[in-house]
């Protein structure tokens, strides 16, 4: 004796195997419930007024079904448009997964919930195979800090103004801080808390101990704890992430510098890509002028590893100094 179910119970269990790609054939759907063919189609016209009515309420919602002659049934076509598409969820795990930004056990986590939270079901193993082979052979960073928990305590302070006393692992020795969190930016493997170092000053009151802001690595954090002394910001000044990380190149914080760099090639897009803020200036054949703005010595860095491809031009601080890095590498080979 088949076993008897309601309307509500068959509708819903329609509904979910249409989200999971099946097709529903009328047929084997009465056989199935044990109902004519009437009322599984009138299961599907609800289903259907269903969707109409999310399209009205969710213009991202494009969801419809559909008979499919080949499949000799009906199919669900489209995507909820609240939904990532298979391709996005793709693009942003590999992104992650190259990143290197998280423990193992918080990529596992991450990951997972992408997927089973935005991928449509259908596609949901399709897309746990392309991610596999990658995710099982993902190498930590060598500090193995979960850092999750504290990326969203410093983002409180950040937004409630809240100092924030810190010990730091500075070159193997613990140094106490006590700072005004300004931003947290990823760059490089590190997430990174921008911040200004500040202490009391003579009317007790806390305030900037320098003019530059300080670059601390969130796993080198050792601890760190919510102060209930605030500070103010005024909107005019606020620290503008967007614009800082256009100017810093590995985080090495530093004065603001404006460079000029002669760069040989078919193509300066290394350059331009690079540095945001980079254009070029003057051009002739294969050799290109560009200016760019760029934040403490970190650019040196960058520079080097082009060779013989980038020639700065000015400031002359730059260009002894890279003169200077480059005699003190050929010393190694001669």
């Amino acid at each position: 004796m088949k076993k008897k179910y309601s309307k509500v119970i068959r509708g819903i269990d329609i509904y979910v195997r249409l989200c999971e790609g099946k097709a529903i054939n009328k047929t084997e759907e009465a056989e199935r419930f044990g109902v004519d063919e009437r009322s599984i189609h009138r299961d599907i016209d609800d289903i259907r007024a269903f969707l109409d009515e999310r399209q009205v309420e969710h213009s991202t919602d494009r969801r419809s079904i559909v008979y499919d002659r080949n499949r000799k049934g009906f199919v669900l076509t489209g995507e909820e448009g609240s939904m990532m598409s298979n391709s996005e969820i793709l693009a942003v795990s590999k992104i992650l997964l190259a990143s290197r930004a998280f423990t193992k056990r918080e990529l596992d986590s991450v990951l997972r919930k992408m997927v089973d939270g935005c991928v449509p079901l259908k596609n949901m193993e399709l897309v746990k195979d392309l991610l596999r082979n990658e995710q099982s052979h993902y190498v930590e960073l060598c500090h193995k800090t979960n850092v999750q928990e504290r990326l969203w305590d410093i983002g409180m302070c950040i937004k409630e103004q809240n100092l924030v006393a810190i010990q730091y692992n500075k070159n193997k020795q613990i140094v106490r801080y006590i700072v005004e969190p300004a931003a947290v930016l990823f760059a490089e493997y590190y997430f990174y808390l921008i911040a200004f170092i500040v202490e009391l000053n003579t009317e007790k009151q806390y305030a900037h101990k320098y003019e530059c802001h300080a670059t601390f690595r969130i796993d080198r954090i050792i601890e760190y704890k919510r102060l209930e002394e605030k500070f103010q910001v005024i909107y005019a000044d606020r620290f503008q992430e967007g614009e800082f990380r256009k100017r810093i190149q590995f985080m090495y914080a530093g004065q603001l510098m404006r460079i000029r760099l002669r760069f040989y090639g078919d193509s300066p897009e290394p350059v331009l890509d690079r540095l945001p803020t980079a254009c070029v200036v003057e051009q002739k054949e294969d050799e290109y002028i560009i200016d760019a703005e760029v934040y403490g010595n970190g650019i040196i860095m960058w520079l080097l590893s082009q060779g013989k491809r980038i020639e700065v031009i000015s400031p002359e601080t730059l260009r002894l100094e890279m003169k200077r890095e480059v005699e003190k590498i050929l010393e190694f080979y001669q």
